[in-house]
């Protein structure tokens, strides 16, 4: 297994962790040598979205040297969930829509954007899309999320502490 080439497109911009001291336990981001999905974010320049470069290992594999569903709409999940985080949203999911246009092949790298679409109140609408490196649409992402209450927040970022992870405000 070679390591991807997971280096941002030209003009994206690195976005570096504000706590770099603790390691993140994501089921997606958090082990970036492992043979499941490894995954590197950025920011684009103009829309100020997430945007990021995502490889599926044999870890991921559902169908035959395919990534499986559930490992293509974890990464569209934490890619719109995390670009509501940076844009100053404390969200959790409330509704995701996962459609698949194409298989995605296992140990090649893709590209995931995503886009806050409206903020309503508490309510935020972000969509996200994976691509191929031949420009082929692989999956598309719909998600509600939902803005934590202060109390719901607090006790997150109290759990966090507990348990030596990066609280809420790291992001």
């Amino acid at each position: 297994m070679t390591d991807p080439d997971l280096s941002p497109e030209p003009g994206w911009l690195v976005e570096p962790r504000r706590d770099q001291s603790r390691r993140s336990r994501s089921f997606v981001s958090g082990d970036p040598e492992g043979d499941r999905i490894r995954i590197a974010y950025y920011r684009h320049p103009e829309s100020g979205d997430r945007v990021g470069k995502v490889w599926f290992g044999p870890g991921a594999e559902g169908p035959p040297s395919h990534a499986h569903g559930g490992a293509v709409a974890a990464v569209l999940d934490e890619a719109m969930g995390t670009n509501a985080w940076l844009r100053g949203h404390a969200v959790l999911a409330g509704t995701l829509t996962i459609r698949y246009r194409a298989p995605t092949p296992l140990e090649r790298v893709f590209t995931v954007h995503t886009r806050l679409a409206s903020v309503e109140g508490r309510r935020i609408l972000a969509t996200s899309t994976l691509v191929g490196p031949d420009g082929t649409v692989h999956a598309e992402g719909e998600g509600i999320f939902v803005v934590m209450r202060p109390e719901q927040r607090a006790w997150v970022a109290e759990e966090a502490a507990r348990l030596g992870r990066p609280t809420p405000d790291a992001y």
